[in-house]
C-alpha cells in the first residue's frame, strides 16, 4: 500500500512510518499539518492516509478538516483517524458522505502492530472501522431517532459491532449465532432504517451513520 501519515507528534510520526517499512508498505509522504495534509492527499492519491485528528496550525480538527476536503477533491479516498479522544462527531463527519473507506481508532489502544495494519488494510479495501471505545460511547447515548428507536435489542447490537467495521461472519462469532441469522438481522435494520437497496448507496456505512447520529 502506499500510505500518506499526517501526526504532529514527532516520535509518533517516525514510529508510524517505519511500522509501515517494516510490513513492506510504501510512504508516500509524512507530514505534520493541516494545509500541507490537504494539498499531499490531493496530490499524491495513496492507498490509505492515517490522520491525527489534531494538527497545527489550530490543533483543533485540523487533520480532519483536511481529510474531508481531499475526499470532496478524491471521492472515497480511504481514511483511517487516529485521536486520543472519543468524540463521535469526527467519525460521524467522516461516515457523512456514504462513501466509506474510513475509520476512527483511538491512539491508546493501538497496542498491536499486525492488528492495526490489518485495521489499516481494511479502511484501505473500502471498509469502515469504529473503534470498541467509541462504539461503547454511542451504545449510552440516549436514542432520539424513531427509526433506531424500533430496533430490537439484539438488532442494535448487531448495528453496534457493524459500526466497529466487523463482517457478518464477525458479529455471528462475536454474538454466537449463525451468519444466517445476521443476515437476517441487518435485513431487519435496513428495512426499519428505510435503507432500500440501490445500485450506488453503501447500505452498512448508511446504517451506521444513521447510529451515530441516534
Amino acid at each position: 500500500m502506499r500510505v500518506v501519515v499526517a501526526e504532529d507528534h514527532f516520535l509518533l510520526r517516525d514510529g508510524l512510518v517505519r511500522l509501515l517499512g517494516a510490513y513492506g508498505h510504501e510512504v508516500a509522504a509524512a507530514v505534520d499539518n493541516g494545509p500541507e495534509l490537504r494539498k499531499v492527499l490531493v496530490a499524491e492519491r495513496p492507498d490509505v492516509a492515517i490522520v491525527d485528528v489534531r494538527l497545527p496550525p489550530d490543533f483543533s480538527d485540523e487533520g480532519l478538516r483536511a481529510a474531508l476536503a481531499a475526499r470532496e477533491q478524491v471521492p472515497g479516498l480511504p481514511v483511517l483517524l487516529l485521536s486520543q479522544y472519543v468524540e463521535p462527531l469526527y467519525a460521524k463527519e467522516l461516515l457523512a458522505d456514504g462513501a466509506g473507506a474510513c475509520g476512527y481508532v483511538l491512539k491508546d489502544r493501538v497496542t498491536n502492530g499486525a492488528e492495526f495494519l490489518a485495521t489499516i488494510g481494511q479502511v484501505a479495501g473500502g471498509g469502515t472501522v469504529m473503534d470498541p471505545e467509541v462504539v461503547s460511547k454511542l451504545l449510552a447515548r440516549k436514542v432520539r431517532d424513531r427509526r433506531l428507536g424500533s430496533l430490537t435489542a439484539r438488532e442494535r447490537e448487531v448495528l453496534g459491532l457493524l459500526a466497529q467495521g466487523r463482517s457478518n461472519a464477525g458479529v455471528a462469532e462475536a454474538l454466537f449465532v449463525t451468519e444466517k441469522a445476521v443476515t437476517k438481522h441487518i435485513g431487519n435494520i435496513f428495512t426499519k432504517l428505510g435503507l432500500l437497496p440501490g445500485e450506488s448507496d453503501n447500505r452498512r456505512v448508511l446504517a451506521v451513520l444513521a447510529y451515530l447520529e441516534g
